[in-house]
């Protein structure tokens, strides 16, 4: 099969791509290099079956040559981090609306179906100690708290994804992912593993943002892949939404205090403000963890690596290089 993967040289993207070739299909992906990078993918590079283009999902005349002639699509291409969404907000949300408009529209054009990528940011900032089921209502802030802006566009792309799907036909899948981890992974956008592990490795300070007492979840960069896989070849997750994510829960304090003791450092713990970290009007939200039962109705159980593993895996990979 020809699969068009976009932002394929990202994180998620170049493990995707990894692993779809391994099933033998031939794989083109299209990135623009703004979170990516190639040494995500160099080790493709040489595979003849494996081609990197260098262009942008905002490119249509791109878009269309390469839509056209794959068979599927896994559209993964994005503002990706915190950090990087806070510092390239307007950038971030065209490339969210008006790409993922273009990806759908095309699809549609060429009759292909698709792998939409959301993320778990579109809850909002819903209260509570309640794993987030797909049908749950979502509460953003307000407009000048520019972090909703990013939620904002990625929910309305899911609502664009099902009325193609309700409307006309396309075959599309929607899947929220929490918190994907592993080797490779950078620090530089706000991904709180790398950025904790690199900073225990060199005995610095972990610096947690706020009090540490918001809860998160983490998945495996290897069982996000499967479960990936996996939903996008059921004919019955047409015009659905699926969280794919782990249930296993922790306080980012706890976090970077299992970080230290893994990975034998002498680091400080310290807290710092959100306002220092990033900017008196942000906001976060308490407790991010999904309810996963209607993806395993489908797949099975999928997430598999326990968190203490995954850390080991992760520190175990710098160590390395």
């Amino acid at each position: 099969m020809r699969i068009l993967l976009t932002g394929g040289a990202g994180f998620i993207g170049s493990y995707l791509s990894e692993s779809l070739l391994n099933d033998g299909h031939i794989v083109t992906v299209i990135d623009n290099l703004s979170t990516g990078s190639r040494d995500n993918i160099a080790q493709l590079e040489n595979n003849e079956r494996f081609k990197f283009v260098e262009g942008d999902i905002l490119d249509r005349e791109l878009m269309l040559k390469f839509v056209r002639e794959c068979d599927c699509i896994y559209h993964l291409a994005a503002a990706v981090g915190v950090k990087y969404v806070l510092d390239n907000q307007l950038g971030s949300l065209i490339t969210n609306v008006r790409g993922t408009e273009i990806v759908l529209d095309l699809a549609h054009v060429f009759k292909k179906k698709v792998f939409f990528a959301s993320s778990s940011e579109v809850y909002g900032k819903n209260g509570g100690l309640k794993s987030f089921k797909e049908t749950d209502d979502r509460i953003l802030g307000a407009v000048n708290i520019s972090r909703w802006g990013y939620a904002f566009s990625k929910g309305f792309d899911e609502f664009l994804a099902v009325a193609y799907h309700r409307s006309r036909g396309l075959p599309v899948v929607v899947g929220r992912l929490f918190n994907i981890c592993g080797p490779k992974q950078s620090a530089s956008y706000g991904m709180v593993i790398p950025r904790f592990i690199q900073q225990a490795l060199k005995n610095e300070p972990i610096t947690v943002y706020g009090d540490g007492k918001q809860v998160r979840s983490f998945m495996y960069i290897s069982d996000a892949v499967v479960a990936i896989k996996a939903i996008m070849d059921k004919k019955e997750a047409q015009g659905e939404v699926f969280n794919i994510g782990s249930c296993q829960s922790i306080s980012i304090a706890d976090l970077a205090l299992n970080i230290k003791t893994l990975s034998n450092s002498s680091s400080q713990i310290c807290f710092v403000p959100y306002a220092e970290a990033y900017d008196n009007n942000f906001e976060d939200m308490f407790y991010r963890v999904p309810d996963i039962s209607k993806i395993e109705n489908i797949i099975g159980q999928f997430s598999k690596l326990k968190l203490d593993e995954m850390i080991k895996e992760i520190i175990n990979h710098y160590r390395g290089n």
